[in-house]
């Protein structure tokens, strides 16, 4: 049964946790002030202490956020027993919050420069973030802008996470269909099923095994069902996903996940997260490209060999059909060396984007 005591204590805590954080307290003066304003509660003083100092007492457990405060010593003569008393006063409190600023700004600026968020999400998203500190804390949100993304968004993300969430823990498939981009008869974009030949809308069935951010999207890394390599699917292109009572099929079926998925090596073969095999590739370019070359490609996948004062030549491990694309984009500064058909490949991409201007 709720007490107006029990009711008090949540009050007090309510404010704390509103009103106050590690660099702005409030005085016991203040919280009555509160709770005559804006919680219709007239209590008094001593009332407030007593409650205020279970709240500290139980701060003081290893599994509760800490109350800070300070201490005054007060003193008051008897007139009674004709001497003086000296009692210990509690005042200017805070509450500790389980995040610093600086990491939920951190979180807000994740959220504001993903691509695959809808605004009216992100916007719901950062308020409910704000509201795990103080009215104090500002997120900075007209310091900080994201670039607003034009492409379709997929209200569907969060479930599709969920349900993603769920059937890699309990090791389940799940059913779904894929979209792709298209223009409609009017000109519009829109996101369209995958077909087969037949036109039919298609069903994927989908053993996932991990889900991973990176270039601001959401991917599944996993297994379609008909096929016995890894593939990787944008969680922002999946509807009408479906959590199937079939068990997922064991990682050591999948090739290349015969050993499990060691994830932080597998993003650096997968730079643009291509399906596809893996290949070692050696590069040479300009040392004042190596900062840029270690964005993409991290460090522990990389050697080094045959460098002089200008350049040098690199030998990294890495998906094939990516290593294609990303030697066009920097193919002002990289020159790939190594293997020979990679090389060819690139030869006569570069022939047909030349030809694509003449």
């Amino acid at each position: 049964m709720y007490t107006a005591e029990k009711i008090l204590i949540l009050d007090l805590l309510k404010i704390l946790q509103k009103h106050t954080d590690e660099d702005h307290r409030i005085t016991q003066n203040q919280i009555i002030e509160i709770l005559e304003r804006d919680y219709d509660t007239s209590v008094k003083r001593k009332t407030v202490k007593n409650n205020i100092e279970k709240l500290i007492r139980y701060s003081e457990r290893e599994d509760a956020n800490e109350i800070l405060y300070s201490t005054k010593i007060r003193k008051r003569k008897n007139k009674d027993a004709d001497e003086e008393e000296i009692s210990e006063v509690f005042s200017d409190f805070g509450y500790v919050h389980d995040f610093s600023n600086g990491e939920l700004r951190l979180i807000i600026d994740s959220i504001l420069f993903s691509k695959h968020i809808p605004n009216n999400q992100q916007e719901e998203l950062i308020e409910k973030l704000e509201n795990l500190t103080s009215k104090h804390f500002n997120s900075r949100m007209n310091h900080i802008r994201s670039v607003p993304n034009s492409g379709l968004k997929n209200n569907d993300l969060f479930y599709n996470i969920e349900i993603l969430d769920e059937a890699i823990s309990k090791s389940k498939q799940v059913s779904f269909q894929y979209n792709r981009y298209d223009v409609d008869e009017k000109s519009r974009l829109v996101l369209k099923p995958q077909t087969n030949q037949d036109g039919i809308e298609r069903e994927y069935i989908i053993n996932p095994y991990q889900m991973v951010a990176t270039n601001g999207r959401y991917y599944l890394v996993c297994n379609n069902d008909r096929y016995d390599n890894i593939s990787h699917y944008r969680v922002d292109r999946i509807t009408n996903i479906k959590l199937l009572q079939e068990n997922r099929k064991p990682m050591r079926e999948v090739n290349g996940l015969e050993h499990g998925l060691n994830l932080p090596k597998h993003m650096e073969e997968h730079i643009y997260v291509f399906t596809g095999e893996s290949t070692s590739v050696r590069l040479r370019f300009h040392r004042h490209f190596l900062n840029e070359f270690i964005d993409w490609f991290g460090t522990d996948n990389i050697s080094f060999s045959d460098q002089t004062e200008e350049e040098l030549t690199a030998n990294v491990r890495v998906n094939r059909i990516a290593l294609r694309k990303w030697a066009l984009q920097y193919a002002l500064h990289v020159r790939v060396l190594s293997p020979e058909s990679l090389v060819d490949e690139i030869k006569k991409d570069i022939d047909q984007a030349r030809a694509n201007y003449q």
